[in-house]
């Protein structure tokens, strides 16, 4: 939502996306130097971190550009199919079983989705709706991936080094491109610096509740998300949902706590 504000006020995708690794990188190198931690990890986690934090710029510039293009709460709703995601990867690949209740609660997710987005499908802009999925289909290999990864390694050194792997990308995709937009003013930078410390948090919470809880059953917690943006939204950038969808954002939502079951069960 935050987001949504620093574009109001001049910022862009690249902008927010360029500068969204700094912080949570910065933070944890403090965090490491306070606790006494090794920066450094193994040759083996430290080239898969890496390679996840390309990934993870890939999924945050397609999520930034969908909430661009679209109203931020529809963004997000698909955006928020990513444990459904993650389920079948963690399936697909052995690491998990996809049992009735999580098919159930994917089938239901898709019929809200479908809901919500039926009302207005016309208004709506494709690609913005693409790239939200994309960036769903992202997060969850990453997710699914770094459950693996994190294994045996310091979750904080994993993030760390896959801020900083983000960071680097986006500064070689800045000064290929030649130009960044930034804030023009209050609006944008307020939205601009709220966005990206709200974002370290959540960075280095979630990759941190993978390594304690797992990849599915971390995903519980990100559940009610969408309806927290849907009122931040609304508060905020005067978007709101028509009565239609607003019911499919509750299916949704709810879908996605019953898919969890299995996994906070």
């Amino acid at each position: 939502t935050f987001a949504g504000l620093a574009y109001q006020g001049g910022a862009s995708p690249f902008t927010l996306g360029t500068f969204r690794f700094l912080l949570p990188a910065t933070l944890l190198l403090i965090i490491l130097f306070l606790k006494k931690k090794p920066l450094l990890m193994s040759s083996r986690h430290g080239l898969g971190s890496a390679i996840l934090g390309v990934v993870t710029i890939i999924y945050t510039l397609a999520l930034l550009t969908a909430i661009e293009r679209l109203p931020v709460p529809i963004a997000i709703l698909i955006f928020y199919l990513f444990p459904i995601f993650t389920g079948i990867i963690l399936a697909a690949t052995g690491w998990d079983v996809f049992g009735r209740t999580k098919i159930i609660g994917a089938l239901i997710a898709f019929l809200g989705l479908a809901l919500a987005l039926g009302v207005t499908f016309g208004e709506l802009d494709g690609l913005g709706m693409a790239l939200a999925v994309v960036a769903a289909i992202g997060l969850a290999t990453v997710s699914a991936v770094s459950e693996r990864l994190i294994g045996g390694a310091d979750p904080r050194q994993t993030t760390l080094y896959m801020s900083v792997s983000a960071f680097v990308t986006m500064l070689i995709v800045v000064a290929i491109r030649g130009s960044l937009e930034m804030p023009v003013d209050v609006t944008g930078w307020t939205g601009f610096w709220i966005s990206n410390l709200l974002y370290a948090a959540g960075m280095i919470g979630f990759f941190y509740a993978i390594a304690v809880v797992g990849a599915g059953a971390a995903t519980f917690f990100s559940n009610l998300e969408p309806l927290v943006v849907t009122g931040a939204s609304f508060l905020l950038l005067g978007q709101a949902l028509f009565p239609l969808q607003l019911l499919g954002v509750v299916i949704v939502v709810g879908a996605l706590i019953y898919f969890a079951r299995e996994n906070s069960g």
